[in-house]
């Protein structure tokens, strides 16, 4: 049964894929028979996405694939296709609405991630955003996954474990119903856009369909302003498909030191400074207690003060934009009423 590692990229990920790309390549490019880099060009309205010195880092993107290609027999780039008769078949496979929109409300790409999914040669995907981080090192976590996702039905996803296991496999920042103890496993009725391993198969067999879900109106507003699409993100919707009909991802360590997963949440100068030796850490199993459990990258790893006082300042002036949002919302529902 072959499988796809799909990787989705944009000149945004510059400054960390020079560093993650060849990680996950050595971590699981040797697992799977295909690499599909999907090179998302689309510039984003939403001011957590926009790309500062666009053109330089697309060079950099650039470069990095054209090495990692030319190592790899298997690898390609495929960059995101908005033609409109793409975007209706694409829509057609994945969604009931038979419409699917670019990005989500939050200005977070939407469409490139069915795109992804839908370009695959393998029918089993493993999706992951460029800035995922591996540990564990097993070179037979693929293959289980897929032996689970053919005996079990309910299972539509799976992911390595979320975090470095703790001693007795016990998870600290996710909360998802425990299946095995050893080694360890946990199901959940939600899914990330961050990671996934799926049988596309599945969308056609079990007659899966998607339905956009509109946000609630304070985020609809903000949407509105931003001139994004008024649709949540692919995690929602795919997470609220899930619950509402009884799916569920499967989160395993897998045999031997077995693949766990860690996310970055937050981008500095300090993290991209430290990220080659953060890789290094992760893939010789060099782990802190205190990151043990934890799916994020905390400051048992990594010094994110700089950041954290940055944030502070960002909730405060976000939160008074809200207000004044919502005081602007109110005052143009009077006049409208008038």
């Amino acid at each position: 049964m072959s499988v796809c590692l799909q990787i989705n990229l944009a000149p945004l990920d510059a400054p960390h894929a020079i560093h993650t790309v060849p990680h996950q390549m050595r971590v699981l490019g040797g697992q799977v028979d295909e690499v599909q880099f999907t090179l998302d060009l689309h510039h984003s309205e939403g001011s957590r996405y926009r790309t500062a010195n666009f053109e330089e880092k697309l060079a950099a993107v650039r470069g990095l694939l054209d090495r990692v290609i030319s190592t790899s027999k298997h690898a390609s780039v495929l960059e995101v296709d908005y033609a409109p008769p793409m975007m209706r078949e694409v829509a057609d496979f994945f969604i009931k609405d038979k419409t699917i929109p670019m990005k989500a409300e939050n200005g977070s790409p939407f469409y490139p991630y069915f795109y992804g999914l839908y370009r695959a040669k393998s029918d089993h995907v493993f999706h992951l955003d460029s800035d995922m981080l591996f540990g564990g090192g097993s070179q037979t976590w693929v293959a289980e996954a897929v032996q689970i996702l053919s005996r079990r039905r309910e299972i539509v996803a799976c992911n390595p474990l979320s975090g470095p296991p703790t001693r007795d496999g016990r998870l600290k920042t996710q909360v998802g119903l425990r299946e095995a103890a050893d080694p360890p496993a946990y199901r959940f009725n939600t899914l990330s856009t961050r990671l996934f391993m799926l049988d596309r198969r599945r969308f056609f067999q079990d007659n899966i369909k998607l339905s956009l879900c509109r946000p609630d109106p304070l985020r609809l507003i903000l949407s509105t302003l931003s001139n994004n699409p008024p649709y949540l993100a692919a995690e929602d919707t795919f997470s609220r498909f899930m619950k509402a009909n009884g799916y569920y991802r499967l989160d395993f360590l897998g045999s031997g030191n077995g693949l766990w997963s860690l996310h970055p949440v937050y981008r500095s100068e300090t993290f991209y400074k430290e990220l080659p030796n953060l890789i290094d850490r992760i893939e010789r199993g060099d782990v802190p207690d205190e990151q043990r459990g934890d799916y994020n990258l905390n400051d048992s790893m990594i010094d994110w003060s700089d950041v954290r006082a940055r944030l502070t300042m960002r909730k405060r002036l976000a939160k008074h934009l809200t207000y004044a949002t919502v005081g602007v919302a109110g005052r143009l529902r009077s006049l409208l009423g008038r």
